[in-house]
């Protein structure tokens, strides 16, 4: 199944990482620590192989993959023995990445996207493309596109004036070149009733939202068990502290604000009520594209004897993403495959913020997927 992987930004930490690693295993240097298709549970014939999938992409920066992915090996997010064994792979993928195309209108910005994606395709013979945001984090959108239908949305964007941001468009000429769209962010991406429409409308499947990687992912393991356990949680607040890229992004306030919304969601879900308290993001440069998050959660037992709960997580951002973006490419395009459309909502295992009602427990979230990897085969 000779599946397409286009990145929208495809220079940054995050897609650099994924990159480097699936060119390692399609080579067989790597083992695929972290890669959950790899796991007897879900790995099948249904899955496009390392080797079936082919990259492109789109940013705004200029920098060469390569020169990326050295600057990660320097900043021991990637092994530099493998760098200098792939400097020839990385290169044949820098010609397959364009600049962001940028024009009068929204529509004409999204039809250079489409052209770009449909040309991907048709040189490589793809069955099929998987678009894949992981562009740095959106402030939360005005909500004048909210509830458009598909028509109005194609008349405002032939305006002068924006109407959708970046990962909205994305997503909107994603579905125009026939490809299914996953959202990496927590931004806007394919969650417009508009978006939904034109994908129903197209036959595609979309998933999202803001890829689960450190703290939320421990807190999807920990809110479950207090609920279970029947205690009553009073408060629970975290701090995180981020370099990097994402770091300096979430630094502006209203990305920031963006973030925090999504992290907090899994409590809620999980808990079947809010604690008081809340994620705090800041930007620390020093520490690069590592993150050190610190949690203090504070709950009630038996006779409401009152108790604490402290963690510290640190890890490395872009290579606990890195994996799940493969890992949501190979999913996604099998479901396309088998026929599926509309929102993957089984595919909340990976995200902070999913879409639709699904479990909000990692144990769940896992029973889900598992199922759904098997009914890809069954439908197909």
């Amino acid at each position: 199944m000779r599946t397409g992987v286009w990145l929208i930004g495809a220079r940054g930490s995050v897609a650099v990482t994924a990159l480097t690693g699936a060119l390692a295993l399609r080579a067989g240097l790597v083992a695929p620590t972290g890669c959950v298709t790899e796991l007897p549970e879900l790995r099948g014939a249904d899955l496009p192989g390392w080797a079936d999938l082919e990259f492109g992409g789109h940013d705004v920066v200029a920098l060469p993959v390569v020169k990326k992915a050295e600057s990660l090996a320097d900043a021991g997010v990637l092994p530099g023995r493998l760098v200098a064994a792939l400097t020839d792979d990385l290169a044949r993928v820098e010609q397959e990445l364009r600049p962001l195309p940028s024009a009068d209108t929204q529509a004409q910005t999204a039809a250079a996207i489409t052209a770009d994606l449909r040309d991907f395709q048709q040189r490589h013979a793809l069955d099929r493309v998987v678009v894949v945001d992981v562009a740095t984090t959106e402030p939360a959108p005005e909500p004048h596109a909210a509830h458009w239908s598909l028509a109005a949305l194609r008349t405002a964007l032939r305006g002068a004036q924006p109407v959708l941001p970046a990962s909205a468009l994305a997503a909107y000429a994603a579905f125009e070149a026939g490809c299914a769209f996953v959202d990496f962010t927590p931004s806007t991406g394919a969650r417009l009733p508009a978006l939904a429409e034109l994908a129903a409308e197209a036959g595609l499947p979309y998933a999202g939202n803001d890829g689960k990687t450190g703290e939320t992912l421990v807190k999807s393991v920990l809110a479950p068990m207090f609920a279970l356990r029947h205690l009553q949680v009073t408060s629970w607040s975290g701090l995180n502290l981020l370099g990097g890229g994402d770091g300096a992004n979430l630094a502006d306030p209203a990305a920031n604000a963006a973030k925090v919304a999504s992290k907090q969601r899994v409590l809620g879900d999980a808990l079947g009520y809010t604690p008081e308290g809340t994620s705090r993001i800041e930007h620390v440069a020093e520490i690069g594209d590592f993150k050190t998050a610190w949690d203090l959660i504070t709950f009630a037992g038996f006779l409401g004897t009152g108790m604490r709960m402290e963690f510290t997580w640190h890890g490395c951002d872009s290579a606990l993403a890195a994996p799940l973006v493969l890992d949501l490419a190979r999913l996604t395009a099998a479901a396309h495959r088998a026929g599926r459309h509309g929102p993957l909502t089984e595919l909340g295992f990976f995200f902070k913020d999913p879409l639709g009602d699904g479990p909000a427990g990692l144990t769940a979230q896992w029973d889900t997927l598992v199922s759904f990897s098997a009914s890809l085969g069954r439908t197909r």
